[in-house]
């Protein structure tokens, strides 16, 4: 499959300035991908723009990954209703080397170049930038932007001089690597096409070339309406510090039906047969949700590698399927304690239904007990007893205790 046939298969098309889309199927393209570090710590988000990334890759394209140093500094106002709280040096410097090393680990294996336009802006004067950038921009089109009007506007915050002019910064971006890396291509999501229109026009009008945007949608819930990746507790992290790797495990098992294809085609690298295949099965039998299960363990090998994707899925099934316990080594049980209540042994039952916030007294512990409401191992155990040994006690539908 050509790339332009895969990427709209995919539904990795919204808007670009292309021509003719195929014009990506014609020979080496260099292009570049954005990201600013304003966390140490990409999200979901940011994984689906990386997996466009991938594909452009794999069909024999040259890719520079922007992580902004400089705009980091700054920090992309678009889309935020009030100033940013500026970041210090030291955390861009942070933030750069966490997403440098999960760039690194889901390109592993890919050809790829990481820049970043803190090293061209450093050493760059005011005067310089305003006869290179600011000679070249039309304040009617910085005006125009939908982020400076909604900020402007009656019931707006305002806007700093730094905010407004962030698409200057970005565009002298594209109007660098173009003329030193000979990229001519940006990719993006669909929010962010205006600042690189700013750049392609930098392009035409100081060197008289010719570049181009390529967006992808934002990947929306379907159910809220929102960007996808924002769960109960906030974003989904790349990082198991942010986002454990056992909640990025469930969170992509607890997928909707409607939209569990979609991503399959947005975040794995399966082949198009592969997920045809997996959608007839998962019409045939909706309860096996053969398609949410591929979902987990194919995103969560790529961010988190095959050991640890290995580690929650075997501890997914002692929670909820039929692997035993017993089958869990020390690293398994470390991560399973991560994610519900952990008493230490050697304790009695009562005491650890106690200790875990369960029963909120021993005579509410005595009475699921005598309730039948207890299980150790899926055995229910209807008396109070010492318990010596590493166990699983569940009570009621869902509640889980870790003993060990």
């Amino acid at each position: 499959m050509k790339l332009s046939e895969e990427l709209h298969w995919r539904g990795f098309v919204a808007q670009n300035t292309l021509k003719n889309i195929s014009d990506i199927d014609k020979g080496e393209i260099s292009f570049y991908i954005g990201v600013d570090p304003s966390s140490d710590s990409m999200t979901i988000g940011n994984l689906a723009a990386a997996m466009l990334v991938r594909h452009f890759i794999e069909h024999g394209h040259k890719a520079y990954l922007l992580v902004g140093g400089a705009t980091g500094l700054i920090g992309d106002p678009d889309g935020k209703a009030d100033e940013r709280l500026q970041k210090t040096h030291d955390e861009i410097s942070k933030n750069k080397e966490g997403i440098r090393l999960q760039y690194d680990h889901i390109f592993r294996g890919q050809k790829y170049t990481i820049v970043d336009n803190y090293d061209w802006f450093k050493n760059m004067n005011y005067l310089e930038f305003l006869r290179i950038v600011g000679k070249n921009v039309p304040l009617s089109s910085m005006l125009a932007r939908e982020f400076v009007q909604s900020r402007l506007g009656p019931d707006g915050a305002g806007i700093s001089y730094a905010e407004f002019s962030y698409s200057l910064i970005q565009g002298y971006d594209f109007l660098h690597l173009y003329k030193n890396h000979k990229v001519s291509m940006q990719l993006c999501g669909s929010d962010q096409l205006g600042n690189v229109i700013a750049g392609i026009d930098l392009i035409r009008r100081i060197y008289g070339g010719e570049a181009h945007a390529f967006s992808m949608p934002l990947v929306i819930n379907k159910t809220t309406g929102v960007k996808f990746g924002k769960s109960e507790s906030g974003a989904v992290w790349l990082d198991a510090k942010k986002t454990s790797v056992y909640a990025f495990y469930q969170f992509w098992l607890n997928d909707e039906d409607e939209s569990v294809i979609d991503h399959l085609k947005i975040y794995t690298m399966l082949l198009k047969d592969e997920i045809e295949n997996i959608e007839r099965l998962q019409k045939e039998n909706p309860s096996s949700r053969i398609a949410q299960k591929t979902l987990a363990d194919e995103v969560t090998t790529l961010v988190h590698g095959k050991d640890r994707s290995d580690s929650v899925r075997k501890v997914t099934n002692v929670l909820f399927g039929n692997e035993e316990f017993s089958k869990l080594n020390s690293k398994e049980l470390d991560m399973l304690s991560a994610e519900i209540p952990t008493v230490k042994l050697p304790n009695n039952l009562v005491d650890i239904l106690v200790e875990s916030s369960v029963a909120k007294s021993k005579g509410e512990g005595r009475r699921l007990l005598e309730a039948n409401a207890v299980s150790i191992s899926g055995i229910k155990v209807a008396e109070n007893k010492v318990i010596n040994d590493p166990c699983l006690i569940k009570t009621g539908k869902n509640k889980f205790i870790l003993a060990r």
